[in-house]
């Protein structure tokens, strides 16, 4: 049926549903009414994976509400400096933010919980927890007094291990090496003799190529082809024990978020559901051709922690999660919570996934490595 005005439509719907002219008048500017978010990221402009989710998100976003919310990505340095994401999205600077929690580590130490735990989850566990445990839950409790809501969206899987200038044999050759490692995986590090340097992604081929530090680590052989990583420095370590994944989050500014009505807050949260999906999707499919092609192309030497190294770091791993848990009670409820969960998905994917992977690969790992 076709109105020939609003009047006449909202006249017809009133008599249909029975609401009042208020609210159906109330419904129907909601429904017309348009909205320009910005969202402020972390990364490059669109920089491959991590870069690409934020606009895959506002793409989906645009066209699922018909071009009602409409959302422009800056890029980092574009609006506000990567580690500034957090803040300027608390204070309405950009409605959206993309970013990591363990950047927020000074204002909200507990946030680390929600990014990489040293020898904790893996994507699919850590998506688990979020999703069908209380993690979500937890994630936003802790960022309420920011005056934020926050969203899962996107993860990089298990990390390589760091881009190092020389080899690494024992424990012994970290100290004194200075790297950028950030959140709790750099407080492990630390504590194994090594200096830490924090900076965001755009600054670390030219810190690495001056000498400014010795190491770092990045995401994973896609992202670190990219970045040219390989030009600055030789050996390629794994595994990623500091970052078994890294969960990407989107944060919102509570006031942006309530003054959308329902239908656009659902669709705001599916796509952050796609994205989330989609990211990690990329890295599993690009990671393994990158890798090649750093080694059969660029030279690059890829290694294995030494079994000491290793097993140092997950010895301190654990008295450095516990020192965070015990900072708060806040802190400890998420520990809880996640350890728990942890204990529960690593029993059962001890028969499934490790199960299954030892049984693909009897022979143990049978990499180019050494």
């Amino acid at each position: 049926m076709q109105f020939k005005s609003l009047a006449a439509a909202i006249a017809m719907t009133t008599a249909a549903t029975g609401l009042g002219l208020a609210t159906v008048v109330d419904n129907t500017a909601n429904a017309q009414e348009t909205y320009e978010w910005k969202l402020v990221t972390s990364w490059p402009k669109n920089f491959p994976g991590v870069g690409q989710g934020p606009e895959r998100l506002a793409d989906l976003v645009e066209k699922m509400s018909d071009g009602r919310l409409t959302i422009k990505v800056y890029g980092a340095g574009q609006l506000v400096p990567g580690f500034e994401v957090f803040g300027a999205v608390s204070a309405g600077t950009a409605e959206m933010g993309h970013s990591a929690s363990y950047y927020w580590k000074g204002k909200a130490p507990a946030a680390q919980f929600f990014a990489a735990v040293p020898f904790g989850m893996n994507t699919t566990e850590m998506n688990a927890w979020l999703h069908y445990g209380d993690g979500i839950e937890l994630w936003n409790e802790l960022y309420d007094q920011f005056g934020l809501q926050v969203m899962a969206a996107g993860a990089t899987g298990v990390q390589m291990g760091g881009w190092y200038n020389k080899q690494i044999n024992s424990v012994a050759d970290l100290e004194g090496l200075k790297m950028r490692m950030p959140g709790l995986g750099g407080e492990v590090m630390s504590r194994m003799g090594v200096a830490i340097v924090n900076m965001p992604g755009g600054e670390i081929f030219t810190s690495l190529q001056s000498g400014a530090i010795d190491a770092t680590d990045w995401i994973g052989p896609y992202n670190d082809l990219a970045f040219g990583l390989h030009q600055a420095a030789e050996y390629y370590y794994y595994p990623g024990w500091h970052e078994p994944t890294v969960m990407f989050e989107l944060i919102i500014n509570d006031e942006a978020w309530s003054s959308l009505p329902e239908d656009l807050q659902a669709i705001v949260k599916t796509a952050a559901r796609d994205v989330n999906q989609d990211v990690i999707d990329e890295y599993t499919a690009r990671n393994n051709d990158a890798l090649q092609t750093l080694i059969d192309e660029h030279g690059v030497k890829l290694r294995r922690y030494p079994d000491d190294v290793l097993a140092r770091a997950k010895e301190i791993s654990a008295k450095v999660t516990q020192e965070l848990a015990a900072s708060s009670p806040m802190a400890q409820k998420i520990y809880d919570s996640y350890s728990a969960f942890q204990d529960k998905v690593v029993n059962y994917h001890a028969i499934s996934e490790q199960a299954y992977y030892n049984a693909r690969n009897p022979e143990g790992d049978t990499t180019a490595a050494e």
